[in-house]
């Protein structure tokens, strides 16, 4: 009896901490420590990404493209101690749109919530996608549609979109029935492949073949060693760019979290420290236990073939289903994180059809109709796939792009308050005290660097097969398109705001003749 007299009298608590920033309680406070950290770990989920995307790196960079991965993370982890100390400050749903426009202004903070969504929906899909990776290994009977399985081809492509629609029905559905189902999902399956992680790389490195020195050499890459290695190294940096983003979002579910202020920093620090911690082993191990180096396969079937090659049709085909786990997860816990900042956005006016936008069920305690656009939204991006697999692929490498470009728009104006000595410190709970100056530079000066590195116009990353002059300066292109649709958006939104105004002033003065 105590204890529930306790956890409602936190929960009053923090209700009251959050109408303190001008918001009523709407959304249902139902996550505590381990859920908040599941929700940042699934949205990285290092079984689906690195599973995905270790050919990428490994057929531009060879072994050596292991180091990517820690001089990534030492970035991203720099870009995490200041949203530690903003998620102290600031435990407000929708945390990279909500600390930007704090820190900067109404149109930054819009610009950086609008790239942001951007960036979630298409990552709904590229997660959503990544079933066709592994499912049809474990049974053929996932493929639906006959033929060729590789993603590539138009049969592997039809099937991926089948697949990743049906999850993206699931997870849409699941989004909306309430934040207590969604978190026992993401809980359960956040220890299942925690679980597998930690079996995984056991394994590999009890069948490794090599010693650790492998990730010295660069065999296989697609330059030589010495200073011509240095373009194929920063290409294959994409590969752990793409991986290590959105821990962040136990931020984005912060009205939803008990106590929150202590809460989401520490989840979003654990959740990028175990995911970089877990990915190096796991490719360390890859790489020590691959059957070759040098035969091609590891460039072209990635990780998938080291474990089905190394352990056993019946052990390897175990490793896929729970990497299948990872991935539905995965795909859960974007679709959450994106729904909640666009309800924090429509709650603010920032979004044409705010009031719609903005609306909580009172029976599920969720924004049911942002979740159900952006499930609807993906699929769509979805369909790309059947019959421009070329383009999908440019525009799910983008949507990486702007999720950075996003969290820059929080860091950079962070480092702009800071340098006039402005920054809070984060209430007492979080602070990165006289070392938040030069972490907070170091994050602007990395998140500078890798977004014009992923967004360099690489043709053997945006068009391999040549011929498309506008896949090559896809990034540019894009990230100029959601630029413009992002301040029509702004823009409408500031006239449906003025419109409600009107209105509500007109019926007042009415009201008020009325009774006069």
């Amino acid at each position: 009896m105590s204890t529930t007299l306790s956890v409602v009298e936190d929960e009053s608590l923090d209700a009251a901490d959050l109408a303190e920033f001008g918001y009523p309680q709407q959304l249902r406070r139902g996550l505590g420590q381990y859920a908040s950290f599941a929700a940042g770990f699934s949205f990285v989920s290092i079984l689906t990404t690195v599973f995905q995307l270790f050919s990428f790196g490994y057929g531009f960079g060879g072994p050596a493209f292991f180091w990517t991965w820690p001089m990534v993370f030492a970035g991203q982890f720099l870009v995490a101690l200041c949203f530690a100390e903003l998620a102290a400050r600031y435990p407000i749903s929708g945390c990279v749109y909500q600390w930007s426009r704090r820190m900067s202004t109404g149109l930054l903070g819009h610009f950086a919530g609008w790239t942001m969504l951007i960036g979630q929906v298409v990552s709904v899909s590229a997660a959503a996608i990544a079933l066709q990776v592994v499912l049809p290994s474990v049974w053929s009977g996932f493929q639906l549609v006959g033929g060729d399985t590789a993603l590539t081809s138009k049969t592997g492509a039809t099937n991926a979109v089948l697949l990743g629609a049906g999850l993206i029905a699931l997870t849409t559905v699941v989004s909306s029935v309430g934040v207590k189902l969604t978190a026992l999902i993401n809980s359960v399956g956040v220890t299942c492949e925690l679980v597998g992680v930690a079996a995984l790389v056991v394994l590999l490195f009890a069948h490794s073949n090599r010693n650790p020195s492998v990730v010295l050499h660069t065999d296989g890459a697609a330059g030589s060693g010495g200073s011509s290695y240095l373009w194929p190294f920063l290409v294959s940096a994409l590969m752990a760019a793409y991986v290590m983003y959105g821990f962040d979002s136990a931020g984005e579910l912060s009205e939803e979290t008990r106590s929150p202020r202590t809460t989401a920093p520490k989840a979003i620090l654990k959740a990028l420290a175990v995911s970089g911690i877990g990915g190096a082993a796991l490719l360390l191990g890859a790489l020590m236990a691959a059957p070759s180096l040098t035969d091609g396969r590891l460039a072209t079937e990635g990780l998938p073939y080291v474990v089905t090659s190394r352990l056993g049709d019946g052990l390897g085909r175990a490793v896929l289903v729970d990497v299948a786990i990872a991935i539905c997860v995965c795909t859960l816990a974007i679709q959450t994180a994106a729904s909640r900042l666009a309800y924090s956005m429509a709650r603010d006016g920032s979004l044409p059809g705010a009031a719609r936008l903005s609306r909580v069920s009172p029976r599920t305690g969720t924004p049911v109709l942002p979740t159900v656009l952006i499930g609807g939204a993906a699929l769509l991006i979805l369909g790309v796939n059947v019959g421009q697999a070329q383009l999908f692929t440019a525009l799910t490498s983008v949507a990486v792009v702007i999720v950075y470009l996003a969290y820059l728009l929080v860091t950079l104006p962070m480092l702009v308050r800071r340098l006039r000595g402005q920054v809070p410190a984060g209430d007492g709970r979080f602070s990165l005290g006289r070392f938040g100056l030069p972490v907070n530079a170091l994050a602007v000066g990395y998140g500078l660097f890798m977004a014009v590195n992923l967004a360099w116009p690489r043709q053997a990353v945006y068009d391999p097969a040549g011929g498309h002059w506008y896949l090559r300066y896809f990034a540019v292109l894009f990230c100029a398109a959601v630029a413009v649709f992002g301040y029509a958006a702004y823009l409408a939104a500031r006239r449906s705001t003025a419109t409600a105004r009107a209105t509500t002033l007109a019926d007042v003065a009415e009201i008020a003749e009325a009774a006069a």
